[in-house]
């Protein structure tokens, strides 16, 4: 439970504390090892992720009757691996046709193919995928606690991770805290005020012309949210203990539901629909399932790639670690490329 205190002496929001630490000039995301060097994604677990992406991109390319040009947005880019999967992974006509788009704050590294437009923010109009794999959850937020009165406060941090409790939460916030998150009146529950992830999604999903913006997070939903939120750190592959210095990423799991409401377009023939990676790759042919036995004999160096595949392939779509993730898919102007055929 953070201490009550009034005024600032150094002790500011974890917003603003956050965007500091992430982004500012010496932040976490401007280091050289980048986003692979502290955390294993997806997209580094498997080269089956970025090959499921792709199918999707082909599946936006028909909904979209195969255009002369076709947009694939990368959002939050780490250092390419995504974009560069993709592109490899995408049949040869599809790729003549596709203009990729990495976005990313950190400056393009050396080597990454020429045909990735490095962005600091998503291109003005998209017609294709725009895919953000891990970006909200690191799109800073403020941090509200219910005091011993029973009021929700911001809760203040310093350079070092101690905190204390601030002002009361009002005005805008207190609306999204009432409406996607409220917190009892009892004494330290806490929860991420998820309002700046909702206007980042909108201002995302509003570049695309046609097509399909999916975003992929740890996330929650209203019938489940965390009592005590998810505010943590990470570093060199271990959960540490949040510290605003640089030093560590800063992350916190996303209220999609949220998200997908502030997002959704006006005129869509698909509402935005939320699901678990799991079901996402399974849809796009990626299930785990082991290879037959009887190909150990008959092509054995086969049957180990396969049997390779099927365990990356598990990896990505366990429960209880990365088939956790949930997929936001928000179609604008076409159908959902995923849904259940009827």
């Amino acid at each position: 439970m953070a201490a009550q205190v009034t005024g600032s002496g150094g002790w500011r929001g974890w917003r603003a504390a956050t965007q500091d630490a992430l982004y500012g000039t010496d932040g976490f995301y401007r280091r050289p090892e980048g986003p692979a060097g502290h955390f294993r994604t997806s997209v580094h677990a498997s080269p089956l992720f970025a090959g499921a992406v792709a199918r999707l991109l082909c599946e936006v390319d028909e909904a979209l009757g195969r255009p002369a040009s076709l947009d694939f947005v990368d959002v939050a880019a780490g250092r390419g691996e995504l974009v560069t999967g993709v592109l490899a992974a995408l049949p040869a006509d599809v790729a003549a046709r596709t203009r990729a788009y990495a976005v990313e704050i950190a400056a393009r590294p050396a080597g990454l193919d020429r045909r990735v437009e490095w962005l600091p923010e998503p291109p003005p109009e998209v017609n294709g995928l725009l895919f953000a794999n891990e970006w909200l959850d690191n799109v800073p937020v403020e941090v509200a606690e219910v005091d011993s009165a029973g009021t929700a406060r911001r809760v203040l941090v310093r350079g070092d991770g101690s905190e204390r409790l601030g002002e009361p939460v009002s005005g805008a916030e207190a609306e999204w805290l009432a409406r996607w998150w409220p917190l009892a009146g009892e004494e330290g529950l806490r929860a991420e005020i998820g309002l700046p992830r909702d206007t980042a999604w909108a201002s995302a999903v509003a570049r695309v012309g046609r097509g399909l913006a999916v975003a992929v997070d740890y996330a929650h939903t209203a019938d489940a949210r965390p009592p005590f939120g998810t505010l943590t750190g990470y570093r060199e592959g271990r959960e540490t203990t949040p510290v605003p210095d640089g030093s560590c990423d800063l992350t916190a799991h996303v209220a999609l539901d949220a998200c997908a409401q502030a997002g959704a377009p006006a005129l869509s023939p698909s509402a935005p629909r939320l699901l678990s990676q799991r079901e996402a790759l399974h849809a796009l042919g990626v299930t785990g399932a082991r290879p037959p036995l009887a190909l150990a004999s008959t092509d054995p160096a086969a049957y180990v790639r396969a049997l390779a595949s099927a365990g990356e392939a598990a990896e990505l779509t366990a429960a209880g670690g990365l088939g956790d993730f949930a997929w936001l898919l928000q179609p604008v102007g076409i159908a959902d490329p995923l849904a259940p055929p009827r």
